[in-house]
Parts: C-alpha cells; structure tokens; sequence
C-alpha cells in the first residue's frame, strides 16, 4: 500500500473520530463523571464495536473490490456524501460544541466498555464508514486481506486516541477548566478539514488513483 494512501486514510479516519457525534459525546460524559482514565475503558468500548464491525465486512469488502466498476462508483460518491455531511454538520449545526452533563455516581470499568460499545454497535456513522469509505483505500490488484488488517489496526488505535481526547475534554469542562468555545473552534476546524478529503475524494478517477 503506497504511504500517500496510507496516510490519506490516517487522515480520513482522525476526522471522522473526531467529528462530533453519539460516541463523542458519550465518552465525553464518561470523562465528566467518571474521569478521563476510567473513562478510556467506554472509549475501548467503542474501538472494539468498530473492529466488530470491520471483521464482519472484511468479506463484503474484499468481495466488491472484485465487482464491477459501478458498484465501485456507488461506493465512492456515497462515501463523498457522507463526509461532505459530516463536515456542513460539524461547520453549520448549532448544536455543534461538546456538552456534558456533571451528574450521578463513578460506573464501574466494564459498564463504561458496555456502554461505549452499545453507543456505536447502534451508531449508524461506523456502518456508514466500513462500507462506503474503507474500501476506497484498498487496492484491489495486491493481496485483499493484509492491507484489512494493517488498516484494522490501524483504526482500532486512532479509536483510542480520538475517544481518549474527547474523555479529557469532557473531565476538564467538567471541573471549568475549558470553554465551550474552544470545543466550537474544534469541531469547525474538523468540518472544514472533511470537506477537503471530500473534494479529494472527487478527484480519484479509478480504484486506486490516489
């Protein structure tokens, strides 16, 4: 796998972690209640749902790149929409700062794990990026199966970084010590950055002309 498209994805998927959503959130009120470091374990949670969902569609995976080019096609301009979506949401949406709720007892370390892995087994935004972005990344003329699981691995640590920050973020708004405002700037720096791998994206004319 060349490093321009390997670090291409790296990017992609940073982005997509970071930009605001259900798991975002929830790890994020992990943090404020529970701590940053006990928090890490939802954020857990939430890398071993998403690498739930990228053993389940290894095979699908593996089996489009050998379809049609216009099967191709439809999975490439989805995956543009998606993130197109994503980064208006991330610039436009009123709703678009981190917010936390400081309230009730410290959870215990597997109800942390069960309850960030229950946020995204259900969070339509990892099917959506498993079927419509990551075979975008995948060159179909070398072995299928080494570049799923050094992207595997790859995702399952930016999971844990991304989701470990939003856990800090969370605990230190939660003892005053970041404006809602920063976490704004973030999430609009993060759409910003969505919209150019969109239009990156628009600019592939075959499988792998990255």
């Amino acid at each position: 796998m060349p490093l321009h498209t390997l670090a291409l994805f790296m990017v992609t998927t940073i982005l997509v972690v970071v930009s605001p959503g259900a798991a975002a959130i929830a790890i994020a009120s992990q943090g404020a209640t529970n701590g940053s470091r006990r928090a890490l374990s939802g954020a857990l949670g939430i890398a071993t749902a998403n690498a739930t969902y990228f053993v389940m569609s290894a095979a699908g995976i593996a089996s489009l790149l050998l379809a049609s080019d216009l099967a191709f096609a439809v999975v490439k301009w989805s995956g543009i929409a998606y993130l197109t979506w994503l980064g208006l949401q991330a610039l436009f949406s009123s709703a678009g700062a981190i917010r936390v709720q400081v309230a009730g007892p410290r959870s215990s370390l597997a109800r942390l794990f069960a309850q960030g892995y229950a946020v995204e087994i259900a969070n339509p935004k990892a099917v959506i990026y498993f079927s419509a972005i990551l075979p975008q990344f995948l060159d179909h003329r070398s072995a299928i199966y080494p570049q799923l699981l050094v992207l595997g691995v790859i995702t399952f640590v930016i999971d844990l970084g991304g989701y470990g920050i939003y856990a800090t973020l969370g605990s230190y708004m939660a003892r005053g010590n970041l404006r809602p405002g920063i976490a704004t700037m973030l999430n609009k720096c993060a759409g910003a950055a969505l919209l150019f791998i969109a239009c990156r994206m628009v600019t592939l004319k075959a499988r792998m002309a990255l």
